[in-house]
């Protein structure tokens, strides 16, 4: 078989830049977005348990910065199929040299590439266009009694989102300014 999907290390540990090979001719091209054999390169040996699809309609809307506790921390691996995002991971392992420390990737249509995100981290993106398409394998059944999220906004994050915010949800906007008061993750 040949080798489709390439991880690229990032700054924080466990986090890597996923760069998918299409295969294409005239016709268009097929695309690997998963493989579990390429992805226990980098330590995936879960199940991917959920498939889930984002659609954001308007330039500018934040989503995020959420993530699942213990025991349902979930491992993410996100791809854009269309448009064009800044994806942010926020390392919220309490024992990491990176503890706070954020990353982000943009992500698009036309860069093949993807962001995989270890358990113990928080996510988020900005639309950088109109018309976002995501989609996300996760490790973990979503978990309402797990669910968690940090404020986007928290100045103490210190998050350089690259446009002015049109949009975020209520849930996503009331997040209390936390981070002050944030222990950290333990991630077995």
């Amino acid at each position: 078989m040949s080798k489709r999907i390439d991880f690229k290390e990032t700054d924080l540990k466990g986090l890597y830049r996923v760069v998918h090979k299409p295969i294409g001719d005239e016709r268009g091209f097929l695309n690997r977005l998963f493989c579990a054999n390429e992805f226990k390169e980098v330590g995936f040996v879960d199940q991917i348990a959920q498939i889930n699809y984002t659609f954001t309609k308007k330039k500018g809307t934040i989503r995020g910065m959420h993530f699942q506790n213990s025991p349902k921390m979930e491992i993410k691996i996100v791809t854009c199929l269309k448009g064009y995002v800044l994806d942010i991971a926020l390392d919220l392992r309490k024992d990491s040299d990176t503890f706070l420390q954020w990353h982000a990737e943009e992500l698009s249509e036309k860069s093949q590439s993807g962001l995989y995100i270890p358990r113990g981290f928080a996510h988020g993106f900005q639309t950088l266009t109109e018309n976002c398409q995501l989609l996300y394998f996760h490790s973990e059944y979503y978990s309402p009694d797990n669910e968690d999220a940090l404020n986007a906004l928290d100045p103490k994050l210190g998050i350089v989102w690259p446009l002015e915010v049109t949009e975020m949800s209520i849930r996503d906007k009331n997040h209390p300014m936390q981070i002050g008061n944030f222990e950290g993750l333990s991630v077995k």
